[in-house]
């Protein structure tokens, strides 16, 4: 069985940015979470950025240090693309923070709490399968959270129809709706994101076990 050490050579360096990645992305679902209870104050935005400024430094040093090291066993472009997917999680949330923080005063009303609570379940498995690669490319361990976040993703396409359904059958205000359904769906990108990432690293744990 393989593990990153091997692959990289000196393979805690990848493990230490990817986890990094990783965490990036939850502290943008954490700051979100935070951002709904206090209803988009403006200040609060700093959070978001933040983390995605944080998140784009990390895929440098990723791609930096892929062109410094000899890659034996992994093909470059699946850590190139697990970088790649991992910065889209906070640039994403820091996108539905910015516009919330504009229009939340007329979605007052509207859920978005229980999709942020996903979007953090989505994060934390994420979290804990880029850890997992540290441990070795343990497929029945991946397959079983690979197994969870498909499920979120796909209780979040659930809700997001349920919220379509809500928006169009309620009448109202029509540019109100569609603040809603753009603040919905970038809610459900952010989880679309997770999946991607996830889907990256099971491909890597198929191809190397």
């Amino acid at each position: 069985m393989f593990s990153l050490q091997t692959m990289f050579g000196k393979g805690d360096k990848f493990y230490d940015l990817l986890e990094a990645s990783a965490e990036a992305a939850r502290e943008g679902a954490t700051a979100l979470q935070t951002l709904l209870r206090h209803r988009g104050e403006a200040p609060m935005l700093d959070s978001f950025r933040a983390a995605r400024r944080r998140e784009k430094q990390l895929a440098s040093q990723i791609s930096q240090a892929l062109v410094n090291t000899f890659v034996t066993a992994l093909d470059r472009e699946d850590i190139e693309a697990m970088s790649s997917a991992l910065y889209r999680i906070p640039k994403t949330i820091e996108k539905f923070a910015e516009r919330y923080a504009i229009v939340s005063g007329r979605l007052d009303d509207v859920d978005f709490a229980s999709r942020a609570t996903l979007l953090m379940r989505a994060t934390e498995v994420l979290a804990e399968m880029v850890g997992e690669l540290r441990n070795g490319l343990r497929i029945d361990r991946m397959r079983a959270l690979q197994d969870r976040l498909q499920a979120i993703e796909s209780e979040a396409d659930r809700m997001l129809l349920e919220a379509y359904r809500g928006l169009y059958t309620a009448g109202g205000d029509p540019i109100r709706v569609l603040l809603a359904k753009d603040l919905f769906e970038l809610m459900e990108k952010a989880i679309d994101r997770c999946r991607d990432v996830g889907n990256v690293i099971y491909s890597i744990v198929l191809k190397n076990s």
